[in-house]
């Protein structure tokens, strides 16, 4: 099925996740029972290529890094709902599966692109997986100038409340100033939120493997109509993040986010060492306008 405005990356980062459970071996980074299910009858065309080629070190590094930051972000949230948090707010969510997967008290907002959303709507169904019963879909195009957070309050989201947002995967496609924009928004949201966004390396700061990795996928995506449009250095992401009222908690490459799990392996999966993980958390004072 295609859907106008559906990501194509969305895909392939689900069959990543699917994939792992497959193809690599112990330990497991990251569980996701659900992705194969939703990705339906293209979901062995997108697993195949890495049942056929698991060491490929572009399939190995597409799994590493959607394995890997999930992890991380999944434990962060873990311990920002044992302090109370009840909020996830989910940016550029593809496919995610939290929703599905979590049976606890946290009130899930997923935001992206109404094709996007639409895709996964009609998957859930026809994978007879029961709709969320805390998830919330809040439809924003981040690139066309709508403000994520706008979008948030008009579907019942409360500023006022702490909430923990993910934005994996996502800011590569972006343009500068959208990834800008959507900082100054979430710079309303309640002292103590937390935001987990990881963001490729510029060119100058990618390893041999990195620039190898970025050579190989650069094309590929673009030639799907999503280009990688930017790139932030840790010092940059934290400035932005900085100057849009949030401090930095902690900058962790790609290969250290799930520790031992994926740097201590025998198998094929490898980060391929292009991107970082910024954890921050919004300082208490006068939110951003």
């Amino acid at each position: 099925m295609q859907t106008e405005g559906f990501s194509g990356t969305a895909l392939h980062t689900a069959a990543a996740r699917a994939a792992h459970l497959i193809v690599d071996g112990e330990p497991v980074v990251f569980h996701d029972p659900f992705a194969y299910a939703l990705l339906g009858e293209c979901a062995e065309d997108y697993v195949r290529l890495h049942r056929e080629m698991a060491d490929h070190p572009v399939l190995a590094g597409l799994r590493a890094a959607v394995v890997s930051r999930s992890r991380y972000t999944e434990d962060r949230l873990a311990r920002a709902v044992r302090r109370g948090v009840r909020q996830y707010v989910i940016l550029g969510a593809g496919l995610d599966t939290y929703a599905c997967r979590s049976s606890g008290p946290v009130e899930v907002v997923e935001v992206d692109h109404p094709g996007t959303q639409s895709w996964k709507r009609e998957a859930l169904a026809r994978a007879g997986l029961p709709a969320p019963p805390r998830l919330t879909y809040v439809p924003a195009d981040m690139e066309s100038g709508q403000c994520p957070v706008d979008r948030l309050v008009a579907h019942g989201f409360d500023l006022a409340r702490p909430a923990f947002v993910s934005w994996l995967g996502v800011t590569a496609y972006l343009t500068g100033e959208a990834v800008a924009r959507t900082l100054a928004g979430l710079g309303r949201l309640a002292p103590g939120s937390e935001i987990v966004v990881d963001h490729v390396l510029p060119e100058a700061l990618r390893g041999p493997r990195a620039r190898a990795y970025a050579e190989a996928l650069m094309p590929l995506v673009a030639g799907g109509g999503e280009p990688w449009l930017t790139f932030l250095s840790p010092r940059e992401a934290a400035d932005l993040l900085e100057e849009h009222g949030f401090e930095v908690i902690e900058q962790v490459p790609e290969r250290d986010a799930a520790g031992p799990a994926l740097r201590e392996r025998t198998d094929a999966l490898a980060s391929s060492e292009i991107s970082v993980i910024t954890h921050a958390r919004r300082r208490a004072g006068r939110r951003a306008g």
